[in-house]
Formats: structure tokens, sequence, C-alpha cells
């Protein structure tokens, strides 16, 4: 993996904590403006990529940039109190429930593929420390003939070449967007097993496919308590992602105050959508 880092020769990190649905997505969306228009780069240098550490409050659904939003059942989730919002990246959706979420931010000539097994590598770095030892999808999954659609919303029920898994399950779920040579990539790292918890929140017609999908994410998907017996401490896992990109890229990263993004952020009131 050694052929990327000499692409960054300054990574940075912010870590934003718990915020809304929108709030979060509202900041990648800040954020991506500012590398496109180079502000990010003129404070913080050429060459730099930034990764970003946060969590959902209250829990919330997210989907892909051009999914149909009739894929979730709006009403269930407003009763619930669990947001509803669009990424700026593309894929299906996914439940925010318990998890370690991580937005990776870079302007890069390099592929998307070669960005996005970097990203996951460092992640495989971090899960080892736990004793996790996760590996990549060699290929792309496709779903088996006859199986019901409403299996398509869930990011969780297929796997791309590059992506993490453990025993074949699916760790790590992550979106790609790139407009010129920025590239936005999102993941979610599930802590425990709820979100599987989108099957319930799926606008199935008639009920149907419910069992299908809940089945499939049982089979397909795994959490750190799963394998780990415990959930690591949100702190923790900042701390091992932090000294993974060091290990992989061969930089330290330097922790951003997300306060001191507010400079960067004027003039993006309108972000790109």
């Amino acid at each position: 993996m050694g052929v990327v880092s000499y692409l960054f020769s300054r990574v940075y990190f912010v870590d934003t904590g718990l915020h809304t649905g929108e709030e979060n997505m509202e900041f990648d969306r800040r954020l991506m403006a500012a590398f496109l228009d180079g502000s990010f780069q003129r404070r913080y240098g050429q060459e730099s990529c930034l990764w970003r550490f946060y969590a959902w409050e209250p829990y919330a659904v997210t989907l892909g940039y051009n999914q149909e939003s009739s894929d979730i059942d709006i009403a269930k989730c407003n009763s619930a109190g669990i947001d509803v919002v669009r990424r700026p990246t593309g894929g299906r959706a996914v439940f925010h429930a318990a998890e370690f979420t991580y937005s990776f931010f870079a302007d890069s000539p390099e592929q998307n593929s070669v960005l996005y097994r970097m990203v996951h590598e460092v992640i495989r770095l971090a899960l080892e420390t736990l004793g996790i030892h996760a590996e990549f999808c060699r290929s792309t999954l496709s779903r088996p003939q006859g199986s019901p659609v409403p299996g398509a919303v869930s990011c969780f029920t297929s796997s791309a070449r590059n992506e993490l898994q453990v025993d074949g399950r699916k760790m790590v779920g992550s979106a790609q967007r790139r407009t010129r040579n920025v590239l936005l990539q999102h993941g979610s790292l599930p802590l425990s097993g709820r979100h599987k918890e989108l099957c319930r929140l799926i606008a199935f017609s008639a009920g149907n496919g419910f069992e299908e999908t809940r089945d499939e994410m049982e089979r397909k998907t795994i959490s750190l308590e799963e394998i780990l017996g415990y959930i690591p401490e949100y702190s923790r896992l900042v701390e091992l992602m932090r000294s993974a990109v060091g290990t992989l890229l061969g930089v330290e990263a330097v922790e951003i105050n997300p306060a001191e993004l507010s400079d960067i952020f004027e003039g993006h009131e309108h972000s790109i959508h």
C-alpha cells in the first residue's frame, strides 16, 4: 500500500462526536466544498487528506445519493425518533445506531479503487490491534436469483471488492463520491448488531420480503460486539484509527479541533448536495 503514501505529505483527523443526521451530513458536504475550492488545502497544505470520526444522536437512516426515499418507511422512522437523511455519497441505506463512523477526504488523482482499498487497509490495521483479523473481499458478490428486491435497499447485504469481511461476513459498509479530483468516502463500522434493525424500517410492499431481508442481514453482516464480546470505547477506536493511519502512510495524523474549521466553512452555507 506504499503506492499511495507519497500522495499525502500531511494527514489530519477531526473528531466531531455525536450529532444529528442532518448535522453530520452537512458537515461533510461543507468539508467537501472546502476541498473543492481549495480553502482546506490553503489552510492545511497541499497533498493533505482528512479523516473525520463521528457518531449519531438520535439514531439515523442515511440514504445513498441516488436512492429512492420510498425505500424507507419514513413514518415509522419518525414515530421512533429516527432521523432520515440523504448522504452526499452513493450506495444503499444504512441504519446508524451503535456504530463508529468515518469520513475520508482527499484531493488526489489516484483511482477511486486505490483510495478505497487504502482506507480499508487503515481500518484493517486498527482492527488487528483489537485482535480482529479482517480480510478483503476479493470480488463483488451478486445477489442470488429470485432474492427479494427489498433486500437491495440495505448497504450491508452486498459486498464489493476490497471491502472488509470477518469469516465471510461484512464488517464495514463504505460509499464514495468524487467530484473532479476530490474524493469523499463514508464508512460505517457497527459496534453492535443494531444496524440490522434496518430491515424493520424498509418500506416492504404488503410486508413481503421482511423475513428474507432480516435473515440476509444476519447471515452477511457482523459487528465488533459479536466478535469481541464487548463494545470498545469510541475514544479507543479514534486512537486506534489515528495510529493505523500513521503506520500505513508513514505520516503522523494531526488532530484538528472542529472549531478550527469554522473559518474555512465561511462561504459554504450553500454546500454541495
